[in-house]
């Protein structure tokens, strides 16, 4: 039975088919509208960002509702052409949707990787697989409007409490035996 509130808008971003297809899958099984694209440059196109409009006029077609409106962008990291990373920096220095959540997945752990997305206002950062309880969580963030320092430590606190030790930091692995 539809529900009277609107969906949230999700718009993922990956290069790889199969895994646009299952972050699709998971967004839609949590309720939410997906937009799925296969680069930067087409996310920031579905937005309405274009590289060689100045601010204020990508700030007057948001404004005016000229370019599409979503509650969150998933978006993989390693990607050819632009990278998740570069897309969220673009996104972070637009004043008109800097606002918007940010969320980067990578198959690969890489703490400096994680930290530096993190740093650059990233609202989290998912190890591929993502699993239904990630997409949950992103949707509770969304909805519940969470202090930046909060998103921050919870993501760190996810990191470091993850079974696999490649996950853990470190100062929390054993140290080396010489």
């Amino acid at each position: 039975m539809p529900q009277t509130k609107e969906l949230l808008h999700v718009l993922a971003v990956d290069d790889s088919l199969v895994d646009r297809k299952v972050i699709e899958r998971l967004l839609k099984i949590s309720s939410c509208k997906v937009t799925a694209v296969e680069s930067g440059s087409s996310a920031l196109q579905y937005l309405g960002l274009d590289g060689e409009k100045s601010s204020s006029v990508e700030f007057d077609r948001v404004s005016q509702g000229l370019c599409n409106q979503v509650n969150l962008i998933i978006t993989d990291y390693s990607m050819p052409g632009m990278s998740g990373y570069q897309l969220l920096k673009k996104l972070k220095t637009s004043s008109a949707l800097r606002k918007i959540p940010v969320v980067i997945m990578s198959s690969e752990n890489i703490m400096s990787r994680i930290d530096r997305c993190l740093e650059q206002g990233a609202e989290d950062f998912l190890v591929k697989p993502v699993k239904l309880s990630d997409v949950e969580r992103l949707k509770d963030y969304m909805l519940k409007g969470q202090g930046e320092d909060d998103k921050v430590k919870a993501a760190y606190k996810r990191k470091l409490q993850e079974d696999d030790p490649s996950s853990q930091s470190l100062s929390k692995r054993p140290p080396l035996v010489n």
